[in-house]
């Protein structure tokens, strides 16, 4: 690709130089806020702004962010081609052309071009990570991912402004192009998504058959179905002791011993041997709620019944340490189970299923000690146990070396396609006269999104 023939210096902070006919401006000269209010309701379907999907109707976001507040009137109005920022989450990428008309929370700005400005090469704009970084200085508030940009100062800041068919022409462009990465992304994402589950399918056959051609029996449990004719059934309870964790709050967690939280626990196959976490805890407290070696636990308590009974394998003891109410401690007795088995047994879908089965939601999904020491557990010779936890151990390690190949692929993708916008948006690369291939736009995928990610309403309200 080539460069444009001239080049002038400018000072914007995050570009030093732009082709010589493009022009800068301040934001305010090419852009306007809409400041229209949903007093008397004009729109009922509310608008929810998220760092990757840009803005989506609220009821397509998820079970992610705080919820949306039931006064309409309290809203302010978007319509499609406004460009939707989150005054607070701007600097992290809350940003997004909206194709919908509807409600907005007055923590976002809807700002539309005055008709110098292509209104998806903003977008484009105010997605670089390095345009991102100079809007720091301008936030108010504490922390700084949650620092609250007013207009007025949003409103001096200078973006480049190429000749209108040039802009169009450097949209069309990367759309094309993005839409284009984005396809091989998401093709790779379902890659190891498939590797996932062909592990998840390895170790639940495995775990519930073992590793020979074994003559089988009914187990008598609807979950876990048939198991070899010399192994045997056994409820968690029978050889399990159960401690709920410790409930404190405030600044017990401010510093202290090692303290073990739920994190520690959720999607973990082993308690990390370092946890984040620090209590103080008082003696008493430490030998009740103790971290030993041989330890399972177990996610008590969550609005989603997915995140319940997650569970990991403690492989050392943590001294001093104790561990949260939202967890359960299940120590056992009886060297029945070897830990490294039970690390992979834990997550076989037949423990899903036995707690989704049996477990009543109201408001909040909850695993009691009664419940739990009903799971079922198959328990071959420890001699089998031992030799079928070497073997996934081999196995994990594999999907594990594929599984980050394919995410570092990923990445190598995501920071070509970083490094393609900044270089077009800021004129580097000369995309005029570029013939635009027939293409199906592809939207990035939204994966791991949090939520100081999304642009959550009720915070949003109770911040203004």
């Amino acid at each position: 690709m080539k460069s444009y023939s001239q080049y002038t210096s400018v000072s914007l902070g995050w570009v030093d130089k732009l082709p010589a006919h493009w022009k800068t401006a301040r934001l305010k000269q090419l852009l306007f806020e809409r400041k229209e209010n949903n007093s008397p309701i004009k729109a009922r379907e509310i608008l929810s702004l998220t760092n990757t999907l840009g803005v989506i109707p609220y009821a397509e976001k998820g079970n992610i962010g705080n919820k949306s507040k039931e006064k309409l009137e309290d809203y302010h109005l978007a319509y499609p081609d406004d460009l939707i920022l989150n005054s607070m989450n701007v600097i992290i990428g809350s940003v997004g052309v909206s194709q919908y008309f509807g409600a907005i929370s007055p923590a976002y700005y809807a700002l539309v071009s005055r008709g110098k400005l292509n209104i998806k090469y903003s977008e484009y704009i105010f997605r670089l990570s390095t345009f991102e970084k100079t809007l720091e200085g301008l936030g108010n508030g504490i922390l700084d991912i949650r620092k609250r940009i007013p207009m007025v100062k949003l409103n001096n800041v200078i973006l480049p402004v190429p000749p209108r068919p040039e802009q169009d022409q450097i949209v069309r462009f990367l759309d094309w192009k993005v839409s284009s990465i984005n396809k091989l992304i998401s093709i790779k994402k379902k890659q190891i998504v498939l590797l996932k589950e062909q592990e998840n399918q390895s170790i639940s056959h495995i775990v519930l058959h073992g590793l020979h051609n074994s003559l089988l029996k009914d187990s008598s449990n609807q979950w876990v179905g048939d198991i070899p004719a010399d192994w045997n059934l056994i409820k968690l309870g029978r050889f399990c002791s159960f401690q709920n964790g410790i409930s404190e709050s405030g600044e017990f967690f401010t510093s202290g011993t090692p303290f073990v939280g739920y994190g520690d626990v959720y999607r973990h196959l082993e308690l990390p041997e370092t946890v984040s976490g620090v209590a103080q805890s008082n003696e008493q407290q430490q030998e009740a709620f103790s971290v030993r070696e041989g330890d399972i636990f177990f996610t008590r308590t969550s609005e989603n019944i997915e995140e319940i009974g997650m569970a990991a394998v403690c492989k050392h003891t943590i001294e001093k340490a104790i561990f949260s109410g939202f967890l359960i401690r299940c120590r056992p007795g009886k060297i029945l189970v070897d830990i490294d088995y039970m690390k992979y047994y834990l997550q076989i879908p037949a423990i899903r299923n036995h707690f989704s089965s049996m477990m009543n939601i109201v408001i909040r999904a909850s695993l009691g000690q009664n419940l739990l020491k009903q799971m079922p557990v198959v328990i071959p010779p420890i001699t089998e146990q031992k030799a079928i936890a070497t073997y996934l151990d081999t196995q994990h390690s594999k999907y594990t070396v594929l599984i980050e190949t394919i995410q570092k692929e990923i990445q190598a993708l995501d920071e070509l396609k970083t490094w393609l916008i900044s270089d077009v948006v800021t004129g580097k690369i000369d995309v005029r006269g570029i013939e635009i291939s027939e293409y199906e736009f592809v939207e990035e995928d939204a994966d791991g999104e949090s939520e100081e990610s999304v642009g959550s309403m009720e915070g949003e309200m109770d911040g203004e």
